[in-house]
């Protein structure tokens, strides 16, 4: 290969790499808000998010509500999730066995088998389709990406909220 194709080639390469720096700049973060809301105002939800503090969260106009409900283990998924030591399963239950440190769980999925042992404490959520009717004052609710807007507010598409006392 030649010296001037060597160097278009590299200077092709060094615009595809600002390119993508500059389009991953542009991306809004996103964050995790969860606590209860404190106030309604429209579609403006003014929720009480722990470290964070109270907060604003404007929803789209097209936003879905999902109710968190108490679930059982037939029903469980699989995944890394936002709080200490837990996880969200997303696998077909294989076989259930009672142990001593709880219930054992053998779940399959895609990519190959796991065992996992459910505590007697644990709590297993599951989303079904809810309604913004259910976005009151007091309702404990779990944003997973809430876009920070420039004046400070937060923007989300999503909202999860508990149902019967779950913490979602």
């Amino acid at each position: 290969m030649g010296r001037t194709t060597r160097r278009l080639l590299t200077g092709a390469a060094l615009v595809a790499v600002l390119a993508v720096s500059s389009a991953l700049a542009q991306q809004p973060q996103t964050v995790r808000l969860r606590g209860p809301i404190e106030a309604v105002d429209g579609s403006t939800l003014t929720v009480k998010a722990g470290e964070a503090g109270e907060v604003k969260v404007k929803l789209t106009d097209n936003a879905a509500v999902y109710g968190v409900v108490k679930a059982s283990l037939a029903d469980i998924k699989h995944r890394p999730w936002d709080r200490p030591n837990t996880t969200m399963t997303n696998a077909t239950v294989d076989t259930t066995v009672a142990g001593v440190d709880g219930q054992v769980v053998m779940v399959k999925y895609k990519d190959g088998e796991k065992k996992i042992i459910v505590g007697p404490d644990a709590v297993i959520r599951a989303y079904i389709v809810g309604s913004k009717d259910e976005l009151k004052p007091g309702a404990n609710i779990n944003i997973i990406a809430a876009t920070k807007k420039p004046d400070g507010t937060f923007e989300a598409a999503r909202v999860n909220v508990g149902r019967e006392g779950i913490v979602p």
